[in-house]
C-alpha cells in the first residue's frame, strides 16, 4: 500500500497574512486553485507553522529579535479547510506571544483536529511525538527545532522541542526516532534547522541528517532557510515556505518555492514530485514560464550536489526517493 503525504515549508499567518484573515478566511484569498489541488491529492498534509495562533499575548521579551508572529484563532479553521493534518510548532516563532499564546495555538488547532508536535506546555508534550493514521499505514511524526535556546521546553514550562544540534543529534530524539519506529509504519522527522537565506545546508545539519536517518527515520523533511535546498534521500534538507508576506531576495528568491508530494509505503519513501510555487503578498499560487524554469534549475542543481536526480515530469520535478 502506498499513501501521498503533502510536505510545505514555513507557513506565516501572521502579520499581513494575518490582516487578510480578519477579512476572509476563504482559501481561495491564500491559496490558488492550483496549488489547493495538488493538496487535495495528498492522504495527509503536514508543515510549519511559524507563527502562534492566538488573540492573547505580549511580544517576547528578547534583545534583537526582529520579527514577531501571530495569526489570530480563524487562522485554524483555514488549516483545516485546506486540509493540514499536523503542523510542527517547533521553530523560533511558536512563543512570539508568550507562553499563553502558545498554549492557544495547541487548543485552537484541537479544535479543528489539526496534530500538533515539537512545542507545548512542557519539555515532556513539546517533544511528543504524533501517529497519522494515513489509509491504512501508521505515519509518526516528531520535530525539533535547533534556535532559539530561550524558547525551550521545560519540565515546568511551555516552549518548543529544542536541539543544540552543533554539538550533535541529543538522545531523547534519537532514542524517540527509533520507539516511533517501532510503533508506525515509516517516521516522519521535521527538524527546524539553521539560519535563514542559505543556499544550501550547512555541515552540522546535513552531520544531523545522517544521525536521524541513522536512528531509523524513513524521512526526513527540514525548514528554516526560507529557500528550497537539494535533496539526498531520504533528506530534504530545507523546504523552503509556503505561505508568507516576506521581503523577497532578488538572488535567492524566496517567493519560490515547492509543495512537495512524496509517495511513502510500509519500507518509506518510494517517489517525489516537486510542484513548483510562487509565493505573492499573503498568497501563493503555482509558478509558470522563467519563475518555474529558473526553479527547476536551481532545485536540480541543488539535488545533484548531493547525486540524486531531479527531472520534469507532466510540470512537476520528480525524484526518486530510494
Amino acid at each position: 500500500m502506498t499513501v501521498t503525504l503533502a510536505l510545505a515549508g514555513d507557513t506565516m499567518l501572521g502579520r499581513g497574512v494575518a490582516d487578510e484573515l480578519a477579512v476572509s478566511t476563504d482559501p481561495d484569498t491564500y491559496l490558488s486553485d492550483g496549488v489547493r489541488a495538488h493538496l487535495a491529492e495528498a492522504d495527509a498534509v503536514v508543515l510549519n507553522l511559524e507563527c502562534c495562533i492566538s488573540d492573547r499575548g505580549t511580544p517576547w521579551l528578547s534583545p534583537g529579535k526582529p520579527f514577531f508572529f501571530r495569526a489570530p484563532p480563524q487562522a485554524a479553521d483555514l488549516l483545516a479547510e485546506v486540509g493540514v493534518s499536523c503542523v510542527t510548532l517547533a521553530n523560533n516563532h511558536a512563543l512570539d506571544y508568550g507562553y499563553d499564546a502558545l498554549l492557544d495555538t495547541r487548543a485552537h488547532l484541537d479544535r479543528v483536529e489539526v496534530h500538533a508536535v515539537g512545542a507545548g506546555a512542557d519539555e515532556q508534550q513539546a517533544r511528543q511525538p504524533v501517529v497519522l493514521a494515513v489509509r491504512g499505514l501508521r505515519i509518526g511524526v516528531i520535530a525539533a527545532t535547533d534556535h532559539p535556546l530561550d524558547y525551550a521546553a521545560t519540565p515546568d514550562r511551555p516552549g518548543v522541542a529544542y536541539v543544540d544540534l552543533h554539538s550533535g543529534v541529543p538522545s531523547w530524539l534519537t532514542d524517540g526516532v527509533a520507539a516511533l519506529r517501532a510503533e508506525a509504519d515509516a517516521v516522519l522527522v521535521t527538524p527546524h534547522w539553521g539560519p535563514n537565506m542559505t543556499p544550501g545546508p550547512l555541515a552540522y545539519i546535513r552531520a544531523a541528517a545522517d544521525t536521524l536517518v541513522e536512528a531509523g527515520a524513513s524521512l526526513v523533511a527540514g525548514h528554516s532557510a526560507h529557500v528550497v535546498h537539494g535533496v539526498a534521500p531520504p533528506v530534504l534538507y530545507d523546504m523552503g515556505d509556503f505561505l508568507d508576506d516576506y521581503i523577497v531576495d532578488p538572488e535567492l528568491r524566496n517567493d519560490l518555492s515547492f509543495l512537495f508530494l512524496v509517495t511513502v509505503d510500509e519500507l518509506g519513501p518510494v517517489r517525489l514530485r516537486a510542484v513548483p510555487l510562487k509565493l505573492e503578498y499573503a498568497r501563493t499560487v503555482l509558478a509558470d514560464g522563467e519563475e518555474r524554469a529558473w526553479l527547476g534549475r536551481r532545485f536540480a542543481s541543488a539535488c545533484a550536489d548531493f547525486g540524486a536526480t531531479a527531472t520534469w515530469e507532466d510540470g512537476l520535478l520528480i525524484a526518486d526517493m530510494r
